[in-house]
């Protein structure tokens, strides 16, 4: 347990500072962001306690927001998507596999895992830029953002993912 938490304190940090530092400065089109943080919401394996999910991902959060100027947009979407990550998780594994299963390209195949993400993905783009614009008189706008930040982030989660099962 003491190794999980530094492990996943070491991401945490990791993520902060990729999203601060690189990924938060690209703006491409003005419209596609990338938002690679969800992916550490969509790590967290089967059975692993809800209030600890919730709890890491709305400090993710927090950070996120506080380095990238968006007083809980971040925070609030990264929540919600780590409440709902359990049960959709669910949805895609299979009833017999072991209690502390990961989520991953290799365990889960392909398609399911392809399903598994977009879900969050979207879920996580949908509640950021709902939340941001609070608004669809520019319903344009909020589709492409919400269409080109999902984009690029799938891309670069499925980059990471096959980089790390090519280990």
């Amino acid at each position: 347990m003491t190794i999980d938490l530094l492990k996943r304190a070491g991401w945490f940090v990791v993520f902060i500072l990729v999203q601060a530092l690189v990924l938060g400065r690209i703006h491409l089109f003005n419209c596609a962001t990338p938002l690679f943080y969800v992916y550490f919401v969509s790590q967290f394996p089967r059975n692993y306690p809800k209030w600890a999910t919730l709890l890491w991902s709305f400090m993710l959060g927090l950070m996120i927001d506080t380095f990238s100027n968006t007083p809980g947009l971040a925070s609030a979407s990264l929540t919600l998507t780590a409440a709902i990550q359990p049960y959709i998780f669910e949805l895609f594994v299979p009833r017999d596999s072991v209690d502390d299963l990961k989520p991953a390209l290799s365990t889960l195949g392909p398609l399911k895992y392809s399903y598994y993400i977009i879900i969050l993905v979207l879920t996580y783009c949908l509640v950021f830029y709902s939340l941001e614009l609070f608004s669809f008189f520019n319903i344009s706008q909020w589709a492409l953002c919400v269409a080109g930040s999902t984009a690029i982030t799938l891309l670069l989660i499925y980059t990471f993912e096959i980089a790390k099962s090519a280990k």
